[in-house]
């Protein structure tokens, strides 16, 4: 896959021009293309700028509510429940995490839920911004389309419902975990099938388990989930925590954000976050953290090449972006100019 390099910044001006080409007020354009291109910075190219096409498509549609009045329905001093007035989920994640982060330091933990909400991208982008205000993050969502039935079942009624665990570490890159619950996303899919390639076999079959290999037939089949009926178990353990418990949409109540662009999702969100200091002080904790996570990291390995845990290639992939330039594919630069001329903007290269 060939691709091009562009300062982060000029992605992100070019996103958010975009946005509020299509209506979508500046300060919200701003924070959706800010969560946007740091996704891609980061690798999470399913999350990225393949992106904002379908998301224009769906403000266009009607979908998405341009000045949404997003509020707090409830609330304690460890606890909230946004409701996002069906704005872009980036912003109303962005507010969620940031009130949870408040309390959380006040408090010493928060959890905070979001009903109405949208697709918000990357999973691993909100506890990672706890993580660099060395609190420790996990986030939780209800997926936009269903594609996988409970084990054992045939009713395709679960989505990809990611989690994702952010650990600040002293002068160490932080522990991210970041995962669907299923063996691959819907946003791993369409960068495959953007790209002409084909799925590894695991991520989807057909009815009779056989396996399905074509990005392109992807939706004629089901998606499978990791660990067999545990990772079953947790995708129904998610959707219970972030949807169902807000009042956000779960189970056969999930709107397929790609086919009914016109129709709010009601997408749920959850995030808890936690002072570093509740059981030692903070230096200690960070420092332990690190010492153990730099253990696993120079444990020996078959290869003799270091093990690498998660989060440590999208702190890399960040650092080189930073240095060189945010990577985006020559088929999805094409695609982003194409959007530009339609919507009377400058194109990327312009």
């Amino acid at each position: 896959m060939t691709s091009a390099r562009y300062p982060k910044e000029a992605l992100e001006a070019f996103c958010a021009s975009a946005l509020r080409a299509v209506g979508v007020l500046p300060d919200h354009a701003e924070t959706t293309a800010i969560r946007l291109v740091e996704a891609d910075a980061r690798g999470r190219t399913g999350h990225g700028l393949i992106r904002l096409g379908p998301y224009i498509e769906r403000i266009e549609a009607g979908g998405v509510t341009l000045d949404p009045s997003i509020e707090v329905l409830r609330e304690t001093p460890t606890s909230a429940l946004v409701d996002g007035d069906n704005g872009l989920g980036q912003v109303i994640m962005t507010q969620a995490t940031e009130l949870a982060i408040s309390k959380a330091k006040t408090s010493g933990m928060s959890w905070v839920g979001t009903v109405r909400s949208n697709h918000a991208g990357a999973a691993g982008l909100y506890p990672m911004m706890a993580a660099r205000e060395g609190l420790i993050a996990m986030y939780f969502a209800v997926a936009n389309a269903n594609g996988m039935p409970p084990w054992g079942g045939t009713d395709p009624l679960l989505g990809t419902n990611p989690i994702a665990i952010a650990i600040p570490a002293k002068d160490s890159a932080p522990f991210l975990l970041d995962i669907a619950t299923t063996m691959t996303s819907h946003g791993s899919i369409k960068v495959a099938a953007q790209n002409g390639e084909q799925m590894p076999v695991g991520w989807v079959i057909d009815s009779d388990g056989n396996p399905i290999t074509d990005p392109n037939r992807a939706h004629e089949g089901t998606l499978v989930p990791i660990g067999g009926y545990k990772g079953s178990g947790l995708n129904i353990a998610i959707g219970l925590l972030a949807g169902a418990m807000n009042g956000a949409a779960f189970l056969s109540s999930v709107i397929d954000h790609r086919v009914k662009l016109s129709t709010p999702t009601n997408t749920g969100q959850a995030l808890f976050v936690m002072r570093s200091d509740l059981f030692q002080p903070a230096d200690m904790a960070l420092e332990s953290m690190a010492a153990h996570l730099d253990e696993l990291r120079t444990s020996s390995t078959t290869s003799g090449d270091p093990v690498r845990l998660p989060g440590d290639t999208a702190a890399e992939m960040e650092r080189e972006s930073d240095r060189l330039g945010v990577a985006v594919s020559n088929v999805l630069v094409g695609q982003l100019n194409a959007l530009a001329i339609r919507l009377d903007l400058q194109t990327l290269d312009s």
